[in-house]
C-alpha cells in the first residue's frame, strides 16, 4: 500500500490505535494456515467443544478468515491489557467468599473493546478512502490467538491462551478485518520454553498434552458455558471458582513484566473481588441482575450462577453454610436443587484432601 503524508500506513495505524488506548497492535494477512484448521479439525473430532455447538457449526469461518468477510484482504489484530494489580488466586485461600475471574470483576469487556474498535475503523475509512472495514471481538467466529500470533503480538502458550512479552496472559483481543492490503508484521516465535506452569496449575487437568486444551474439564468452561449439572468428579475440584478460573494465565512467568491495566472501565468493582457464598446463594432472580447489571456475569443466569456458588459452598468445609444449601434443595431450577442436595450432603462430612 502506498505512503501516506511520508508515512506508511502500518505507522499511521500503529499510532492511531495506540492514542485510542489500545496496548497492542500487529498486522497479519487475512489468512490462517493449515496447521491451525487441522488443529481445530482435531479438536471438534474429539468433542473437546463439549456442548458449545456453536463453535462447529461455524468451523469453516473460524478456519479461512475470508469465509467470514471474502472482500478481506487483512487483519488489524489489537490488544487491551487486563492486567491486575494484585495476585487474582488470593481469593482461592478464603472458603467461605467466591472466586471471579479477573476479566469479570468489571464492566463487561465486549462494550468498551468494542467502542474502540469501532473508533479505530471510523479513522480508518475516512483516513483511507475507498477502503472497507469490520470489527469482531469473541463473540464472532473468529480465531483470535492464531491472528494475534501471526500480527506479532504474542504467542500461543501451552495453555493455548495468548502470552506477550510485555502483558503476560492478560489481553483482551479484538480485530478489524479491512480492504487495505497491509504489510503483515512477522509472527512472534513461541518463548514457552521447558515451562509448564500453567499445566501444573490446572485444577482439574484440562489439558491432555501442552498447546490443547479440553474444554469439557476446564473451569471457565464448566462454570460459564455448561448448562447442567457439573460432574460430580469435578465438582470437589472447582474449590470456590464460582465464574470462569485464571489458575493457568495468573502462574506465567511472563506475567511479571505485565503493568497493572489503566484502563478505568477495567477495574475492578469491590463487590465482585471476594463476595461471600452466602450472600450469592440467596439471590433470586432480580437480585442476580440487579447485582451484576454491566458485568458479564449476568449472561449466565441466575441458576447456573448459583448452582456454581452450591458447589463452591459443598467445597468450604464449612458446617454453618450447610443450613444455605439445604435451604435451596428444593429450588424450582432442578440444576439449583441438585447442587444445594449435593454441597449440604458434602458439608456432613469431612471434604476430601
Amino acid at each position: 500500500m502506498p505512503r501516506t503524508d511520508g508515512q506508511a500506513p502500518e505507522a499511521l495505524l500503529r499510532e492511531e490505535a495506540l492514542r485510542l488506548g489500545f496496548h497492542a497492535v500487529g498486522f497479519a494477512r487475512a489468512e490462517l494456515g493449515p496447521e491451525v484448521r487441522e488443529r481445530l479439525a482435531a479438536f471438534f473430532e474429539a468433542g473437546m467443544h463439549g456442548d458449545m455447538g456453536w463453535m462447529e457449526e461455524r468451523a469453516d469461518q473460524r478456519a479461512h478468515p475470508r469465509a467470514l468477510w471474502p472482500e478481506a484482504a487483512s487483519v488489524v489484530s489489537l490488544g487491551l491489557s487486563y492486567a491486575p494489580k494484585d495476585d487474582p488466586l488470593e481469593t482461592l485461600a478464603r472458603p467461605d467468599r467466591g472466586t471471579i475471574s479477573v476479566y469479570a470483576r468489571h464492566r463487561d469487556y465486549h462494550d468498551l473493546l468494542k467502542s474502540r474498535l469501532k473508533a479505530l475503523a471510523r479513522w480508518m475509512v475516512a483516513r483511507f478512502p475507498g477502503s472497507d472495514v469490520k470489527v469482531f471481538t469473541d463473540t464472532a467466529p473468529v480465531m483470535e490467538k492464531p491472528l494475534a500470533e501471526r500480527a506479532g503480538l504474542g504467542w500461543q502458550g501451552k495453555h493455548t491462551n495468548l502470552v506477550s512479552r510485555s502483558h503476560g496472559s492478560w489481553l483482551f483481543l479484538g480485530e478489524v478485518y479491512t480492504t487495505l492490503a497491509l504489510e503483515p508484521d512477522v509472527p512472534h516465535a513461541a518463548r514457552c520454553g521447558t515451562c509448564t506452569r500453567c499445566l501444573d496449575a490446572c485444577p482439574t487437568d484440562a489439558f491432555p498434552a501442552p498447546y490443547r486444551l479440553d474444554a469439557r474439564r476446564c473451569v471457565s468452561y464448566l462454570t460459564i458455558e455448561h448448562r447442567g449439572p457439573i460432574p460430580e468428579d469435578l465438582r470437589s475440584r472447582l474449590g470456590n471458582r464460582i465464574y470462569g478460573c485464571d489458575d493457568c494465565l495468573a502462574v506465567c512467568p511472563w506475567n511479571r513484566f505485565a503493568r497493572p491495566t489503566d484502563v478505568p472501565g477495567l477495574m475492578p468493582r469491590e463487590d465482585l473481588v471476594a463476595p461471600r457464598l452466602a450472600e450469592l446463594a440467596a439471590l433470586d432472580d432480580a437480585g442476580f441482575r440487579a447485582r451484576f447489571s454491566g458485568s458479564p456475569v449476568k449472561r449466565i443466569g441466575r441458576g447456573r450462577f448459583v448452582r456454581n456458588v452450591l458447589n463452591a459452598i459443598g467445597n468450604s468445609g464449612d458446617p454453618a453454610l450447610r443450613p444455605v444449601a439445604e435451604g435451596l434443595a428444593g429450588d424450582p431450577d432442578p440444576v439449583v436443587a441438585d447442587s444445594a442436595r449435593w454441597a449440604a450432603a458434602r458439608l456432613r462430612e469431612p471434604v476430601d484432601a
